[in-house]
């Protein structure tokens, strides 16, 4: 399964054509999203599935061959990934707001296509790392720090920040009670202004932590 962002004109057929093309090349399209809008132009995450012998660069080249499309990112998603809505992250925090942070980071994944998330504490003071989804590196107190104050923001961390980890762009967003999340994205693509509008708007509506 492949994750691929796709920037394409905002007119008529041309979503189709995307589609068709994809089609041509045997490509089984799991899901759409729209993730962002840059004037003219709408932002879309493909969750495709490439059939046996097929190479990305050839679905790429097959999209890029339509006028005005343009794919910005492709990569491997993990097997069985879904395409998580904003609305089902809500639900799921809902259900049990005490888990509130914890649900957030793991459900962030899915719903902004981001490779790991970590959950933070004590941001102010110590920033320490409570949670943390399988792919996410082990960060210290130190390299939280480096990362800048919590305001919602999409960074790039400092060189030699974290050895292996240098290709990474990071999402943060405040959580009330001193907490925070961070998301990653190894090798791209960058956050949109839209996706973090929506992390921070998530982030808001998780309930304090229960002491």
């Amino acid at each position: 399964m492949f994750l691929m962002r796709v920037a394409l004109p905002d007119v008529p057929g041309k979503l189709g054509a995307v589609a068709t093309a994809l089609g041509t090349e045997g490509v089984d399209i799991a899901a759409i999203q729209i993730v962002g809008r840059d004037g003219d132009t709408v932002i879309d995450d493909f969750l495709v599935d490439l059939p046996a012998g097929r190479l990305a660069d050839q679905v790429v080249s097959a999209c890029q061959a339509i006028e005005g499309v343009r794919v910005e990112w492709i990569a491997f998603y993990p097997e069985g990934g879904t395409l998580t809505t904003d609305l089902e992250a809500l639900e799921q925090i809902i259900r049990d707001p005490a888990q509130g942070g914890r649900i957030l980071a793991e459900s962030s994944v899915s719903v902004f296509h981001a490779g790991w998330a970590v959950l933070v504490e004590d941001c102010s003071t110590e920033p320490r790392a409570t949670h943390r989804t399988a792919r996410a590196p082990e960060l210290t107190g130190e390299q939280l720090t480096a990362l800048g104050d919590w305001s919602v923001e999409s960074l790039t961390p400092p060189a030699q920040w974290l050895p292996g980890w240098q290709d990474v762009t990071i999402a943060k967003a405040p959580l009330v009670g001193d907490r925070a999340v961070i998301l990653g994205r190894q090798g791209g693509p960058d956050f949109l202004p839209a996706e973090l509008a929506r992390f921070a708007h998530l982030a808001a509506l998780v309930p304090p932590a229960v002491p």
